[in-house]
């Protein structure tokens, strides 16, 4: 996970630089972004070493899905892509309301991006 710019300024990416969004909905570190939410906004998961890797930070944790999967947390929140990002740096849904939230990318700081 790195830090890039973004049409709305820096925010968090993947390593290959794709934005990474946050659902308000979710709370307390739980993922509430199964079925068809998660077909629109999949998951960031990483393997149990590539975890261990993300670990250089003190705001980057995991939680387990329910199908086993690691999730990245960021700041205590589960992270998501959105599916129609392209390319690295693409952010086509900031600020979007949909399945009972609002999706937004998250800063360094761990805030959201509005």
């Amino acid at each position: 996970m790195r830090a890039s710019p973004t049409a709305y300024g820096v925010a968090l990416t993947d390593r290959r630089g794709f934005a990474l969004y946050r659902f308000t909905h979710d709370t307390n570190a739980a993922s509430t972004c199964y079925g068809a939410y998660a077909g629109a906004w999949p998951p960031y998961v990483v393997s149990r070493g590539e975890a261990r890797d993300l670990a250089d930070t003190r705001l980057v944790g995991t939680i387990r899905r329910t199908d086993g999967r690691l999730q990245v947390t960021y700041a205590g929140h589960p992270l998501y892509y959105y599916v129609g990002d392209r390319r690295p740096g693409q952010v086509l849904c900031q600020g979007v309301t949909e399945f009972g939230g609002g999706w937004f990318v998250v800063a360094p700081s761990g805030r959201l991006i509005r």
